[in-house]
């Protein structure tokens, strides 16, 4: 079969060679990927700037759905045919979340899922919803995940707040769909007027473009009548939060999620204190979460949205793009019809 591995010469262009198709042991289930998406974590594990810095071969990318066609002994979770996806910490099904379940995630601790067989273990899979494509099923396991983490789990949204987005990438426009099906008032920011329009269309009440408007945060608190936002989903990390914790009103919640920006840097304390923000961080979920948001997408018929379908012989060609920041939703690699 061909599979894309992350080599010992830390490049960041995965290559593409033939390995041995695997064969499922007990427990275990083969799954023939039909597609895979890209997160901006998986550059960063390219790169070599994630994680584990001892570098080992490794098959990248987390996300990624597909079909049983094998099963070991004494498999009852999923059958031959289920069409499914693999969760992103395979032994992160319920609780909270240990050392040792985050050594499980795929396409960083372990192998991931660019390659046309993979071997799952039957608890590290969960059956996608019917009237999605293998497509944007393959982009629900970290990005959806993780918003709905955020916003539902840790957040405990309620009708009528507001949410502060940031950006357009995966995590940001999950969360947008997610707050709109609880109805909640959304705020996004963006440096592309186009890209406000399209969140526009997809149920944002308000855009802000934080290039023409640097300072966004006094937008923001304008558009709440100087209370600030109930909830802020926050990727952009050390660059931003400081004003997200001035977005934020008085016992806002704060959801930190990415590092688009970088890890250190700056932060005003005394907000968090005297504000009585409370600041989360939300590494994705378990699979009890998955299994929970897809009944939520199954019940309100949420499309995920993507950006754009690489081949399978274009995945590095997917990875340049997702860098270049040009994305509105998610980039999909297609790995077989």
């Amino acid at each position: 079969m061909r599979a894309y591995e992350l080599r010992n010469d830390r490049s960041d262009s995965p290559a593409l060679l033939e390995r041995s198709q695997p064969q499922p042991g007990f427990g275990q289930v083969l799954v023939k990927m039909r597609a895979a998406s890209l997160n901006y974590r998986d550059l960063l594990v390219a790169k070599g700037s994630y994680g584990a810095k001892e570098f080992k071969p490794i098959v990248p990318l987390s996300d990624g759905s597909g079909e049983v066609v094998a099963l070991g002994e004494g498999v009852t979770r999923v059958a031959v045919g289920d069409r499914v996806a693999g969760i992103f910490m395979q032994g992160f099904i319920s609780g909270e979340l240990t050392p040792e379940k985050s050594g499980s995630a795929l396409g960083g601790a372990i192998d991931g899922v660019l390659a046309e067989y993979v071997v799952f273990d039957q608890q590290g899979l969960v059956k996608i919803p019917d009237f999605l494509s293998y497509e944007e099923a393959a982009t629900l396991p970290c990005a959806a995940v993780t918003a709905w983490n955020a916003l539902v789990v840790e957040g405990q949204l309620k009708a009528g707040e507001t949410v502060l987005l940031l950006g357009t990438g995966g995590v940001s426009l999950f969360a947008l769909q997610f707050a709109k099906m609880a109805g909640a008032k959304v705020i996004l920011t963006s440096s592309s007027d186009e890209k406000l329009e399209r969140a526009r269309q997809l149920g944002a009440d308000a855009g802000i473009n934080y290039r023409t408007m640097p300072d966004w945060e006094e937008k923001v608190w304008a558009l709440t009548d100087g209370r600030g936002v109930d909830h802020v989903v926050e990727v952009g990390g050390s660059a931003t939060l400081s004003k997200s914790l001035r977005s934020v009103r008085y016992g806002g919640k704060i959801a930190m999620i990415g590092v688009l920006n970088g890890t250190t840097g700056e932060v005003n304390t005394s907000a968090i204190l005297h504000k009585q923000v409370r600041v989360q961080g939300i590494y994705v979920g378990s699979r009890d979460m998955f299994e929970e948001m897809n009944r939520a997408i199954a019940l309100h018929q949420i499309h995920p949205v993507i950006d754009r379908v690489f081949p399978f012989e274009e995945a590095r060609s997917a990875m340049t793009y997702l860098e270049s920041g040009s994305h509105f939703g998610k980039v999909v690699v297609g790995i077989s019809g």
